[in-house]
């Protein structure tokens, strides 16, 4: 199968490392820095690194909310990660509230300063950390998360919030930070976004990575 990625650059993602890593799996990669060099992507990717009001205001200014839109739309793949994830969603808090591109609903919230036992904890949560199944989903299979049926991924997060769906069934996978669930990944027909980062995510992510490539 042709894997032909093309990730969006609108200036604040981890471009180059994102794209290392789908070249890495033998996908052909392509940047789109216009909305026209996304407009007959096979697949769209976008990458995302820093706050979430720079971010969506880079996207709205170079036209591509509707390129995000419209790509959606049309059934194609998607992928969103971490900043490219929480922007999916209606509305963010992060200094201040901002509006998202309203594709899943939800909002995006500050990760608790303390624990589920009243503890102070550090913020931003940096670090490997494990992803378990969410309550309504029983298993990853048929999912992108299928070649972690049988094992208990450990991958790499980088954010001090995280996005909580209103539609339980969009969590693909969770993690646990202080006692407090988070949710790690969607997915909801032709989208699949993660909190996390897959490129820094050692073979774990790099399967990841090229399950999206090979995928639909």
């Amino acid at each position: 199968m042709s894997k032909k990625i093309t990730l969006l650059d609108y200036g604040m993602g981890n471009l180059l490392n994102v794209a290392r890593a789908f070249e890495h799996v033998g996908a052909e990669v392509k940047i789109a820095e216009t909305p026209q060099d996304a407009v007959n992507a096979d697949r769209l990717v976008v990458p995302g690194v820093g706050a979430f009001k720079d971010s969506i205001a880079e996207v709205r200014r170079r036209g591509f909310d509707d390129v995000i839109r419209q790509f959606i739309s049309t059934e194609r793949p998607f992928f969103g990660i971490c900043v490219g994830m929480q922007m999916l969603f209606d509305v963010s808090e992060e200094f201040g509230t901002h509006k998202g591109l309203g594709i899943l609903p939800g909002k995006v919230e500050k990760i608790p300063e303390k624990t589920t036992d009243g503890y102070s904890q550090k913020i931003p949560h940096i670090g490997w950390n494990s992803l378990i199944k969410p309550d309504l989903i029983p298993s990853w299979r048929g999912t992108l998360l299928d070649r972690y049926e049988v094992e208990h991924p450990s991958v790499y997060f980088v954010h001090s919030f995280s996005a909580v769906p209103t539609i339980p069934s969009d969590r693909l996978a969770d993690c646990v930070y202080g006692g407090h669930r988070i949710c790690a990944a969607v997915q909801r027909n032709n989208i699949v976004a993660v909190q996390f980062h897959p490129e820094r995510s050692g073979n774990l992510g790099l399967e990841l990575i090229d399950s999206f490539a090979r995928s639909f």
